[in-house]
């Protein structure tokens, strides 16, 4: 799956992880943000993640966001090959509750940097608002999008607060 002249590139190590990483998906569809979406896995097809990585930034690419399991390679096979920002979505497989998949995502050594979400799909979300906040430095459409996606959030927490507000004072 790629848009038109996608900007973000999302990668999953299994097609096990599309449920969790459709929400990355979804929320740069809600931010206008186009995107393509692969499954390649560090382990099992090193060459083409290798190749990836590497053609990005020449295929008009600007953020790679990779989500991962287990050993969690992905993000830092990709950082190793490109200069673009790389975010890694740990998912929750593995030791319990995706704590192996963090560990391996945010452990990267010195020069091979990566930005580690939260495991699964909170995870998901934030890597595709982060990625959306990384490009709007350079688009200032962009970032009204995101003061309003902020907005809108900050809007719903209010709207409950005052629901409790009024059951708490019957």
């Amino acid at each position: 799956m790629a848009s038109k002249n996608p900007l973000v590139g999302v990668l999953m190590g299994s097609d096990s992880d599309w449920q969790v990483m459709e929400r990355c998906v979804n929320q740069l569809k809600d931010f206008g943000i186009g995107c393509e979406v692969r499954v390649l896995s560090a382990h099992r097809t090193p060459d083409e993640v290798h190749e990836y990585a590497s053609s990005a930034r020449r295929r008009g690419l600007k953020v790679l966001i990779a989500g991962a399991g287990m050993s969690a390679a992905l993000a830092g096979v990709l950082a190793s090959k490109t200069t673009l920002p790389v975010i890694g979505v740990p998912m929750a497989s593995g030791m319990p509750s995706g704590l192996d998949a963090a560990l391996s995502t945010m452990q990267m050594p010195p020069g091979v940097p990566v930005a580690c979400m939260a495991i699964g799909p909170a995870g998901a979300t934030n890597a595709a608002i982060l990625a959306a906040q990384i490009l709007a430095l350079a688009d200032a459409t962009l970032a009204g999008r995101l003061e309003k996606f902020k907005a809108a959030q900050a809007k719903k927490v209010l709207e409950k607060d005052a629901e409790l507000q009024k059951k708490l004072s019957r």
